[in-house]
């Protein structure tokens, strides 16, 4: 399979470009957001999932290792193809997955072939799976009094930017364990 393509782009397509590596081109799929960035000329490098079926091989690039498992993980989802999961990440792969986390159905049926029972599945089905590079983080201070909190909490199901949210609220002045649970299951 082919994980990782670097060359130079020599032509751009509506939806992909051609990217010459040594003497060979190789079209690649890619999210409109890369696909704007790039032009004909550029050096580029990217991360590849290959798509093998009965009558073609398709290559989809992106240009970092965790949109791309990202793409693995939507196209995971029954109903959710590679070119359905390309749109999705035309918008950041980070608010994505904060509306995944947040349950936000409207994010996810704005994109073109996505309508609310697939939403749905994908929440559902990615809940669990997905976390925003840009999630809420806890200060180095308060992530050392918690840390035995969260692993408490996420050990019986809660989500770690749910914890966090609420954790984040919690008085200064709350040190034992007991008591930090106790807040957050009042603040759930």
């Amino acid at each position: 399979m082919i994980s990782y393509l670097k060359g130079e782009i020599i032509s751009k397509h509506k939806q992909s470009v051609t990217l010459l590596c040594g003497a060979v081109g190789y079209e690649t799929f890619l999210s409109s957001t890369i696909l704007s960035e790039m032009e004909i000329g550029q050096s580029a490098e990217l991360y590849i999932y290959t798509r093998v079926r009965e009558d073609e091989i398709t290559l989809y690039g992106f240009t970092k290792t965790g949109d791309l498992e990202f793409f693995k993980l939507l196209i995971g989802v029954n109903g959710v193809g590679p070119k359905t999961a390309l749109e999705i990440m035309s918008v950041d792969a980070n608010q994505i997955k904060n509306a995944i986390l947040q349950e936000n159905l409207a994010l996810l049926t704005k994109t073109p072939g996505i309508g609310k029972k697939t939403a749905e599945r994908i929440i559902l089905e990615l809940k669990n799976k997905v976390q925003p590079d840009s999630l809420i983080e806890l200060p180095a201070s308060l992530e050392q009094r918690f840390d035995e909190v969260v692993t408490a909490l996420t050990t019986l199901g809660y989500q770690r930017g749910e914890i966090y949210r609420v954790l984040k609220t919690a008085p200064p002045e709350m040190v034992s364990s007991e008591e930090i649970v106790t807040f957050f299951l009042k603040n759930v």
